[in-house]
C-alpha cells in the first residue's frame, strides 16, 4: 500500500492542514501522521470525516506520499503546491517562510 496522510483545508482561515500524531491539524505536511497500512489509512479517514462534521476543516481528503530522508512528499504535484507553495515562485507560500528561517 502506498504511504497515505490526511489533508484538509481549515474551516476558519482556509490554511492547507495536515493530522498530526497529535490529533490535531498541524500547518506544516512533515509533521503529519503517515497511515503505513489500511488500517490506519481507514483510521485517518475516520478522523477526518469525525473533523468534517464538527466544521474543523472541508476538503478532506487521503493523500498518497513518499518518505525520502525524513520528509513527507506528496506524489501529485497540487498537493505538493498545497504543502510548500506555487512551483514557479519560490518566495511565496511554505517554501518561502522556510527558507527565511533557515537564512537567519
Amino acid at each position: 500500500m502506498m504511504k497515505k496522510v490526511l489533508t484538509a483545508n481549515r474551516l476558519k482561515d482556509g490554511i492547507a492542514v495536515w493530522l498530526g500524531a497529535n490529533g490535531q491539524w498541524l500547518e506544516n505536511i512533515d509533521t503529519a501522521l503517515i497511515a503505513r497500512h489500511q488500517e490506519a489509512a481507514d483510521a485517518l479517514a475516520d478522523a477526518g470525516k469525525s473533523a468534517f462534521n464538527d466544521n474543523l476543516v472541508v476538503d478532506v481528503d487521503l493523500i498518497d506520499v513518499e518518505e525520502i530522508e525524513g520528509e513527507i512528499y506528496p506524489i501529485r504535484l497540487r498537493e505538493r503546491i498545497r504543502a510548500a507553495g506555487p512551483t514557479i515562485r519560490a518566495d511565496l507560500g511554505k517554501q518561502a517562510d522556510f527558507k527565511q528561517a533557515t537564512a537567519a
